[in-house]
C-alpha cells in the first residue's frame, strides 16, 4: 500500500510563472505518495523543490500518520484528564457516602441496639441501613444526570461514538453511581447489623 508524505513549502510573495505562484502564499502544503518508506524519499522531495527554487525553504516534513497522531493526541490526552477527573469524582462520592452513613450509624447505635433487643434480625438493620443511605444517593444520582444534560454538550467535541444525550450512558453511569452508594454504606450497615444491643444500652446509659 501506499504512504503519504507531506512536506511544506515555506512563503511565496511574487508570482507570475506559473498559476502555483500567482497568488501570496503564508505557506503551501506539499503531499507526495509513494510506495515505499516515507522517511527514504525526504531528501529527494526537498532536492525536486530546490531544483524548482533554489531559494525556497522546506519544513515541517512529516509522514501522514505523524500528522494523524498529532492531529488526535491532544483530544486524548483531554479525554485522559477526563478520565482522571471522573474516578477522583466518584471516588470522592463513595466516602463521602462512606462517611455520611458511618455517622449515622454512630448517632443511630442506641435506636439500633434497642430494635435488635426486641428482635429486629441483623438483615433487618442491614437492609433499614442501606435504604436510609439510598434515600440520599438517588436524589443525587437523579440531580446529577438532569445537570449532566447540559454540561455534555459542552464536551459534545471529545465524544466519539456517543450522543450527549445517549440514554444508555446515561442509565449506565446511573446504575453505576447507585451501586458505589450502595457499597460504601454496605461497611457501616453490616456494623450497624452487629451492635451488641446490652453493649449499647450500657454505654448508651
Amino acid at each position: 500500500c501506499c504512504s503519504p508524505i507531506c512536506a511544506m513549502p515555506g512563503a511565496q510573495s511574487v508570482g507570475g510563472r506559473d498559476p502555483y505562484t500567482q497568488s501570496v502564499l503564508l505557506y503551501a502544503a506539499l503531499v507526495v505518495r509513494t510506495a515505499i518508506e516515507p522517511e527514504s524519499i525526504t531528501q529527494a522531495v526537498r532536492t525536486a523543490i530546490s531544483e524548482v527554487d533554489k531559494d525556497q525553504p522546506v519544513t515541517g516534513v512529516a509522514t501522514m500518520e505523524q500528522i494523524i497522531n498529532a492531529s488526535a493526541g491532544m483530544s486524548e490526552f483531554r479525554s485522559f484528564l477526563l478520565g482522571i477527573f471522573a474516578l477522583l469524582a466518584l471516588a470522592l462520592a463513595a466516602l463521602g457516602v462512606f462517611g455520611v452513613v458511618s455517622f449515622s450509624v454512630t448517632r443511630r447505635a442506641c435506636e439500633i441496639g434497642i430494635r435488635i433487643a426486641l428482635g429486629a434480625t441483623p438483615a433487618f438493620i442491614l437492609r433499614s441501613v442501606v435504604r436510609q443511605a439510598l434515600g440520599t444517593v438517588l436524589p443525587g444520582v437523579a440531580l446529577g444526570v438532569v445537570a449532566s444534560f447540559g454540561l455534555m454538550r459542552l464536551i459534545s467535541g471529545l465524544l466519539y461514538d456517543v450522543t450527549p444525550t445517549d440514554p444508555v450512558m446515561f442509565g449506565v453511569v446511573s446504575l453505576l453511581l447507585t451501586g458505589i452508594g450502595v457499597l460504601a454504606s454496605y461497611l457501616p450497615a453490616r456494623r450497624a447489623a452487629r451492635i451488641d444491643p446490652a453493649e449499647t444500652l450500657r454505654d448508651g446509659v
